[in-house]
Protein backbone atom coordinates (compact mmCIF):
# COMPACT_ATOMS: atom_id res chain seq x y z
CA UNK A 1 0.00 0.00 0.00
CA UNK A 2 1.53 3.06 -0.95
CA UNK A 3 0.70 5.94 1.51
CA UNK A 4 -1.35 8.14 -0.95
CA UNK A 5 -3.61 5.14 -0.09
CA UNK A 6 -2.92 5.07 3.59
CA UNK A 7 -3.44 9.05 3.82
CA UNK A 8 -6.57 8.76 1.96
CA UNK A 9 -8.56 6.24 3.99
CA UNK A 10 -7.44 7.97 7.28
CA UNK A 11 -9.27 11.41 5.48
CA UNK A 12 -12.18 8.68 4.83
CA UNK A 13 -12.45 7.48 7.92
CA UNK A 14 -12.25 11.11 10.01
CA UNK A 15 -15.16 11.96 7.44
CA UNK A 16 -16.93 9.00 8.44
CA UNK A 17 -16.53 10.08 12.05
CA UNK A 18 -17.67 13.79 11.52
CA UNK A 19 -20.82 12.40 9.52
CA UNK A 20 -21.84 9.95 12.32
CA UNK A 21 -20.90 12.80 15.35
CA UNK A 22 -23.33 15.65 12.87
CA UNK A 23 -26.18 12.65 12.59
CA UNK A 24 -25.95 12.59 16.40
CA UNK A 25 -25.95 16.17 17.00
CA UNK A 26 -28.94 16.22 14.55
CA UNK A 27 -30.57 13.84 16.44
CA UNK A 28 -30.24 16.26 19.81
CA UNK A 29 -31.31 19.05 18.05
CA UNK A 30 -34.11 17.86 16.73
CA UNK A 31 -35.04 16.37 19.95
CA UNK A 32 -34.70 19.81 21.87
CA UNK A 33 -37.19 21.83 19.20
CA UNK A 34 -39.56 19.76 21.04
CA UNK A 35 -39.57 21.71 23.96
CA UNK A 36 -38.00 25.66 22.92
CA UNK A 37 -37.82 27.19 19.65
CA UNK A 38 -38.76 24.12 16.71
CA UNK A 39 -38.85 26.27 13.75
CA UNK A 40 -35.17 27.19 14.61
CA UNK A 41 -33.77 24.14 16.31
CA UNK A 42 -35.25 21.25 13.93
CA UNK A 43 -34.63 23.54 10.35
CA UNK A 44 -31.18 23.32 11.48
CA UNK A 45 -31.07 19.83 12.75
CA UNK A 46 -32.32 18.73 9.14
CA UNK A 47 -29.70 20.56 7.32
CA UNK A 48 -27.34 18.83 9.56
CA UNK A 49 -28.66 15.30 8.65
CA UNK A 50 -28.57 16.52 5.01
CA UNK A 51 -24.51 16.88 4.93
CA UNK A 52 -24.03 14.22 6.85
CA UNK A 53 -26.13 12.03 5.01
CA UNK A 54 -24.19 13.49 1.77
CA UNK A 55 -20.67 12.58 3.44
CA UNK A 56 -22.13 8.80 3.93
CA UNK A 57 -19.65 6.36 4.73
CA UNK A 58 -20.30 4.00 7.49
CA UNK A 59 -23.22 6.36 9.33
CA UNK A 60 -25.64 6.81 6.33
CA UNK A 61 -28.40 4.92 8.36
CA UNK A 62 -28.48 7.13 11.27
CA UNK A 63 -27.84 10.00 8.94
CA UNK A 64 -31.30 9.07 7.80
CA UNK A 65 -32.71 8.37 11.12
CA UNK A 66 -31.82 11.78 12.18
CA UNK A 67 -33.22 13.42 8.81
CA UNK A 68 -36.52 11.62 10.03
CA UNK A 69 -36.12 12.29 13.31
CA UNK A 70 -35.76 15.68 12.27
CA UNK A 71 -39.40 16.00 10.04
CA UNK A 72 -41.37 14.40 12.95
CA UNK A 73 -39.80 16.29 15.41
CA UNK A 74 -40.33 19.23 13.47
CA UNK A 75 -44.42 18.30 13.21
CA UNK A 76 -44.50 17.81 16.89
CA UNK A 77 -42.93 20.82 17.85
CA UNK A 78 -44.63 23.27 15.81
CA UNK A 79 -48.24 21.32 16.82
CA UNK A 80 -46.81 21.44 20.70
CA UNK A 81 -45.68 25.09 20.23
CA UNK A 82 -49.63 26.33 18.52
CA UNK A 83 -51.40 24.30 21.71
CA UNK A 84 -49.38 25.47 24.28
CA UNK A 85 -48.86 29.20 23.27
CA UNK A 86 -45.44 29.20 22.97
CA UNK A 87 -43.26 31.05 20.02
CA UNK A 88 -42.32 29.27 16.82
CA UNK A 89 -39.11 30.75 16.36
Amino acid sequence: MSEAQIEQSGDSRIMETLAGLMAAASIFLSLMGLAYRPMRMTVFAALLALVAAAIGGRHKRLAAFALGTAGVCWILGLTIAIVTGHPLY
